[in-house]
């Protein structure tokens, strides 16, 4: 079985990053936020798609340019040290066999930030972005590239997401998926959000997802 692995909120904790940075400039525009709501509505969505749904909901007008200077400083925080999930590596060369990363990230910065945290040498070259795909999560491109890349069946997959989105995605590619709530970003209900979503168990850390991902396996 070809295990996918999401990389911001499930290999690094990056999602709390990107999450603070926009509900920072939202709560600047005068549409509040907390780092927590901005993580249960958008975290794992694309960026166009997120500005789309704010602009159309609350009939705001983003001013010239926001989507860029959020990605500027999103990038310096990750640059300065982002950092692996806790007992990430470990759990990584635990569970073993095929493996490889499907993520919403750019293909530049989706390496460089597997490089920061430590983790690439585990993936390399087997490592997917959204920038290789016409849609993003909650659409299955990404997956579906994944699986077709790596030579596996779609029904011999299971993914490894944080978000809503993500797991949304991973089921329309008609993949089993574990859900994983150690992140940063992590806010009380989302347990039960991966879960409705349709992630197969949730696993709050990663020294138990081993055990979690052999039980699929068995099944």
């Amino acid at each position: 079985m070809l295990t996918i692995f999401d990389c911001d909120g499930t290999l690094i904790d990056s999602e709390g990053i990107a999450c603070s940075v926009c509900a920072e400039a939202l709560s600047g525009i005068g549409v509040p936020y907390t780092t927590a709501e901005f993580a249960a509505r958008y975290a794992g969505r694309p960026a166009r798609e997120t500005w789309a749904h704010v602009r159309e909901t609350y009939g705001v007008t983003l001013p010239e340019g926001f989507n860029e200077a959020i990605n500027r400083e999103i990038h310096r925080r990750l640059d300065a040290g982002v950092q692996p999930v806790e007992g990430v590596r470990a759990a990584i060369l635990a569970i073993g066999g095929a493996r490889c990363v499907a993520s919403s990230t750019g293909t530049a910065q989706l390496n460089k930030n597997l490089v920061t945290a430590g983790l690439a040498d585990l993936f390399a070259p087997h490592i997917f972005s959204v920038h290789q795909v016409r849609r993003g999560k909650p659409a299955p491109d990404v997956f579906l590239f994944a699986a077709s890349q790596m030579g596996a069946d779609p029904a011999d997959c299971l993914v490894i997401e944080d978000t809503v989105a993500g797991v949304t995605a991973a089921r329309r590619a008609g993949m089993a998926v574990l859900g994983f709530s150690g992140a940063n970003h992590s806010g009380p209900g989302l347990e039960e959000r991966l879960l409705a979503a349709g992630a197969r168990a949730v696993v709050a850390h990663m020294r138990d997802m081993p055990a979690a991902v052999a039980a699929i396996r068995r099944v």
